[in-house]
């Protein structure tokens, strides 16, 4: 039975090794978490499930996602580091510390020449809403669902101009994805 599509390089059988693998996290570098986080949970309403702080390599992780309202996160430190690991879809930020003491201090977003990492994406239930949201909130775009080829598909900026790919999904069977 086929799970997915195909495509050259793509094995076409699964390694019984890698049973239960699972896509955790993708990291980010943060120059001032104050001025992140709050980009995340207010305009994004993600949840900081887990704070790291490594004093002797001076940085921290902040690790975030989207929770259900009747998400149970274990309050145990041992139980919630575990439970953290184990979920799906998670943002980690990484604050070097004294980067926001650093006026001109600036991560390469990966959209800059030379281009590498491009994006991360959040599916919404109403795109035009979405849209309204961000506009409130003074969200810089790089582009809007009206704008370009790719219609129904915007990109904002977060704090440290990362691009935010912004989908709703009922919208991209038109796309073709």
């Amino acid at each position: 039975m086929a799970f997915t599509e195909q495509a050259a390089g793509v094995s076409e059988q699964v390694a019984p090794q890698t049973k239960g693998f699972t896509l955790n996290h993708s990291m980010v570098r943060i120059k001032d978490p104050k001025i992140t986080l709050d980009f995340y949970t207010r305009i994004f309403g993600m949840r900081l499930l887990r704070k790291l702080d490594f004093p002797e390599m001076s940085f921290s992780l902040y690790f975030l996602a989207n929770l259900d309202e009747d998400a149970s996160v274990p309050s145990d430190t041992a139980d919630r580091n575990q439970w953290t690991f184990s979920q799906r879809g998670l943002l980690e930020l990484t604050h070097n510390w004294g980067t926001e003491d650093d006026a001109d201090f600036h991560y390469h977003n990966g959209n800059a020449q030379p281009q590498g990492y491009g994006h991360i994406c959040f599916a919404v239930p109403d795109l035009s809403a979405a849209v309204e949201w961000f506009d409130a909130n003074n969200v810089e775009f790089v582009k809007r669902p009206e704008q370009g080829k790719m219609r129904d598909v915007a990109f904002v900026k977060d704090p440290d101009g990362y691009w935010i790919e912004i989908v709703q999904p009922d919208l991209c069977r038109s796309l073709g994805l």
